[in-house]
């Protein structure tokens, strides 16, 4: 893992929306390579947090920087080029239902990039196959596709321009266990193939104790720990407890434990 400015750093951020207030001085960064990953109950803040950092909101109070660049300028012009290093994948896939498979893969590329009608059949293709879709998917519609798959398909368009950063909201909420496992075990390999440093946001105990190399638990606006799986189930703070010793903890758990050995085997 390659050291230097952290790929996203959060500090001392306030959300209010009204009376409510959702985040109190919340503080986090993410390093280069790592799958970090946001958890906590419903309604802790996890998606709102996420929506920040890719400036699709803004805080009450503190910053959020990416790549050293505040989240703030995202909108503007200058902040163009970082979009570029980032993509993300939204809760459910979020697919366009009027267009193809392989139609809304591309439509980051007809966006932001200049390039050929028949380089951006060939990127989608390509993009289609690493996230283990066939290729006769590219024609249908998101209504034509098992949610494992629109998953996938979310996932090509999230990563079909090259990105850096890979940010995931809650992208096996729904899915089976045994499709969500495959989900997970596609991060890995993606990670892995293309460099990718990973924010995921989820309550899956599962996918926190497959992949994750450092989690934050948030609960009453803050961040109760930050640390391996492992470390979090050491702590004495009584929601992280509950959150991870639960009878869902436990099965994630020794659901892990069981991969593990297999590996080793």
């Amino acid at each position: 893992m390659e050291t230097g400015l952290p790929v996203i750093e959060v500090s001392h951020v306030t959300t209010r929306f009204g009376q409510a207030v959702v985040h109190d001085d919340v503080s986090l960064s993410i390093e280069q390579g790592e799958v970090f990953a946001i958890a906590g109950g419903n309604g802790c803040g996890k998606s709102t947090l996420l929506r920040e950092i890719i400036g699709l909101l803004t805080p009450s109070a503190g910053t959020i920087r990416l790549f050293g660049v505040d989240s703030r300028q995202l909108e503007e012009s200058d902040g163009r080029p970082i979009h570029r290093r980032f993509g993300v994948m939204f809760q459910h896939g979020a697919l366009f239902s009027s267009l193809t498979l392989a139609e809304n893969v591309a439509v980051p590329l007809r966006e932001h990039a200049d390039v050929s009608p028949r380089l951006i059949r060939d990127i989608v293709a390509v993009k289609i196959a690493m996230v283990g879709l066939p290729p006769d998917s590219a024609a249908k519609f998101p209504s034509e596709l098992s949610g494992g798959m629109r998953r996938r398909a979310a996932l090509a368009r999230a990563i079909v321009m090259d990105p850096e950063l890979l940010l995931l909201d809650e992208p096996t909420t729904g899915l089976d266990p045994m499709i969500a496992a495959g989900f997970d075990d596609l991060v890995l390999s993606l990670k892995s193939q293309l460099g990718l440093t990973v924010l995921m946001v989820t309550h899956d105990l599962d996918s926190l104790w497959r992949i994750a190399n450092r989690v934050a638990v948030l609960g009453h606006g803050k961040v109760l720990g930050i640390g391996t799986m492992q470390e979090l189930s050491q702590s004495d703070d009584p929601a992280i407890h509950e959150y991870v010793h639960g009878p869902r903890g436990r099965a994630a758990k020794a659901q892990a434990a069981w991969n593990d050995r297999r590996r080793e085997a």
